[in-house]
């Protein structure tokens, strides 16, 4: 068995209407989905991504209003890196200078030009050259054009206490180690595309990290159904991990563990996807609400901020 990359990243911001202009107004990301937090209807979930949101596209936020800045440290992914076309990094720059966003341009032995900056929030996000054989279809509406637009999730970078901890583990879920360099181990997904790539970083004497504005919440690996979320189910029970029950999402199932190194992980399934309640043309035009809780809709639509979607930019 193989997982096919990463499904989803969720971070956290204190500020949803703030997250909105900047991932959708400025990135051009497309909002699929305005839905809540389940486990806390009180705050949204903003999920972001490609035309149609699909596995491997999406960047999705928990907004805690007021949320204090969290704290890098181990037992976190410590960034989103998000995949650009090969040759879009000068429009790049030039796009997040002219909205005011400090992005420094750094060459990276086997990735090429890299655009690092920091969201809003502190989130740090680098924009990387992907593939020119990934299979990506860029949000075309949001603004910036189709063949410079963010084509998903390119990987993520763990801070942990021993990498070779979570770089075997990250082997049982059918990741391969691609290289080591130093105390970073590189693991990729077995078909190479849009979310394939998942660093981990060791530092031994860093503080553990906490969970607040401006650092990823939890990485959502993909499972191409329920059977195969199943079978990874038991593989991770086999390893002596505790992993929660099948939970409904109503987008995807998830299942939710956390690695050797501390890091909050979770497979989600590829479907049904974001068109089960609201049409392609339409996603995220509206407030989604899981069945359990479309009784309480007027109540949630009083307590959570009213939102509007910023202008194509």
């Amino acid at each position: 068995m193989e997982i096919p990359g990463i499904h989803h990243v969720t971070a956290v911001t204190g500020d949803a209407q703030r997250n909105v202009d900047f991932y959708s107004g400025i990135l051009g990301m497309r909002l699929v989905k305005l839905t809540v937090n389940y486990d806390d209807p009180s705050v949204y979930h903003i999920y972001y991504g490609d035309g149609t949101g699909r596995p491997g596209s999406l960047l999705t936020f928990f907004a805690w209003p007021g949320a204090s800045r969290g704290r890098l440290g181990t037992g976190l992914a410590a960034n989103v890196a998000l995949g650009i076309a090969p040759d879009a990094a000068g429009y790049w720059t030039g796009r997040l200078e002219r909205h005011g966003v400090e992005c420094a341009a750094m060459n990276v032995r086997d990735r090429g030009e890299v655009i690092a900056f920091k969201d809003p929030d502190g989130l740090a996000v680098d924009l990387v050259p992907r593939a020119a054989g990934d299979e990506v279809a860029p949000w075309a509406g949001g603004g910036v054009p189709p063949r410079y637009a963010i084509g998903g999730i390119y990987g993520v970078t763990l801070f942990v206490k021993r990498a070779a901890e979570t770089a075997a583990f990250l082997g049982t879920l059918g990741l391969r180690r691609q290289s080591t360099r130093g105390s970073r181990v590189r693991c990729v997904a077995a078909d190479g595309g849009p979310g394939a790539v998942i660093e981990v970083a060791e530092f031994p004497l860093l503080e553990a990290g906490s969970v607040s504005a401006g650092t990823v919440h939890h990485v959502a690996l993909r499972a191409p159904d329920a059977a195969s979320q199943r079978s990874w189910r038991d593989r991770i029970v086999e390893a002596g991990i505790p992993v929660t029950r099948v939970i409904d999402r109503t987008y995807f199932r998830s299942i939710y563990f956390r690695e050797p190194g501390g890091v909050l992980l979770e497979i989600a399934t590829d479907g049904p996807g974001f068109a089960v309640d609201e049409a392609v043309q339409r996603l995220g035009s509206a407030l989604m609400l899981p069945e359990s809780l479309a009784a309480h809709r007027e109540r949630l639509a009083r307590q959570l901020p009213p939102l509007r979607l910023p202008q194509a930019a």
